[in-house]
């Protein structure tokens, strides 16, 4: 198979060309040259955004089975190359995001993929905001390839080796400095979310399947628990860290914000229910394979100890995790006679 990947230096673009080549595909990339590529493939150099920036894909004779774009700012970048590169390539594949679906999201025995979608949405459109631009990304696919040989690959929360983002890293991070750790409970909430490189796999099985239209791409939920989550953390970075669940009132009642101050969690119920427990049936039906969470955690700690310093974060994207101050704060109305609803849990060892 020829593969066409449109960034592929970072993240889920990265585990995309990784995993094809580890399937023996003759695999191009096409970006800005800011990032190294794996080695083994072929390197086209442009910005997407300049007036020129696709020349070099223009002027490239080959063809492609298929290409992947990761894009996820302005609709209209998508749209110029799926018009540049239709009748070229064989299936456009867009990674695109849950957050395209009207909040709150689809949960479990929801509408999945028929749930209803964010307005204002257009395949030509500039930067506008993250669901609007990941629904103009799709439209822009399927405008230009239509809706038999364009793949829309709603991804939920990824995690994984190379991320960008800011989630588990910062978690493994917090953990590996040791000492009382603020833990969001409940211990059980159920967690759904996917490796980049499980992503990855499932993608190139579509192509392979000449999948089309669009697919909720995101783990089981359940496959694994916050407890479960944070507890593998401290396995993986041998800390002396003390996991302090507390419940989610007192949590909230704090002013710490879900899902960015405390990266992954969010309350379970209400508004967010759908966060973690989507309906993901279609994506198992068609090959979708999870690895334990552990390895996912364990891979992402190898990767930040190698790089020596801090994770990388993609300029568009915001900073995640909680200041020491507020979680010191907030540890400390746990304590003895304080804040009900904390408890410890000793997890140096991983016990």
């Amino acid at each position: 198979m020829r593969l066409l990947v449109l960034g592929g230096t970072e993240f889920v673009g990265r585990a995309v060309v990784e995993a094809a080549l580890g399937r023996g595909w003759e695999v191009t990339v096409f970006h800005r040259g800011r990032h190294r590529p794996p080695p083994g493939v072929r390197s086209l150099h442009g910005d997407r955004t300049a007036p020129d920036g696709p020349a070099a894909l223009a002027a490239d004779t080959g063809g492609w089975d298929a290409v992947v774009d990761t894009w996820s700012a302005e609709p209209r970048a998508v749209l110029a190359a799926a018009r540049l590169l239709r009748g070229r390539a064989g299936r456009y594949v867009y990674v695109s995001s849950r957050s395209v679906y009207a909040w709150p999201w689809p949960s479990a025995g929801g509408a999945a993929e028929r749930g209803p979608l964010v307005e204002g949405a257009f395949a030509d459109a500039e930067r506008t905001d993250y669901p609007r631009d990941k629904r103009g990304g799709e439209l822009a696919a399927q405008e230009a390839f239509g809706d038999e040989d364009a793949l829309l690959v709603r991804a939920g929360l990824i995690l994984g080796p190379y991320e960008n983002v800011g989630r588990l890293p910062w978690w493994l991070t917090r953990i590996a400095r040791g000492g009382p750790v603020l833990a969001p409970g409940p211990r059980d909430l159920p967690l759904q979310y996917i490796d980049a490189r499980d992503l990855a796999e499932w993608i190139l099985g579509a192509v392979e399947q000449r999948l089309s239209g669009p697919y909720d791409l995101v783990g089981p939920s359940g496959h694994t628990t916050m407890g479960e989550f944070l507890q593998e953390c401290v396995r993986a970075t041998g800390a002396d860290a003390e996991l302090r669940w507390t419940d989610p009132e007192v949590i909230l009642a704090a002013g710490i914000a879900p899902w960015t101050q405390l990266p992954v969690w969010v309350p379970p119920g209400g508004e967010w229910d759908g966060v973690h427990h989507g309906d993901v049936s279609r994506a198992l039906a068609t090959g979708l394979v999870c690895r334990p969470v552990g390895e996912t955690v364990a891979d992402t700690w190898r990767w930040l100890s190698r790089l020596g310093g801090p994770a990388p974060l993609r300029p568009d994207r915001t900073a995640k995790g909680l200041d020491p101050e507020t979680e010191a704060k907030v540890l400390a109305g746990a304590g003895a006679g304080g804040v009900p609803g904390t408890t410890p849990e000793e997890g140096a060892s991983g016990e």
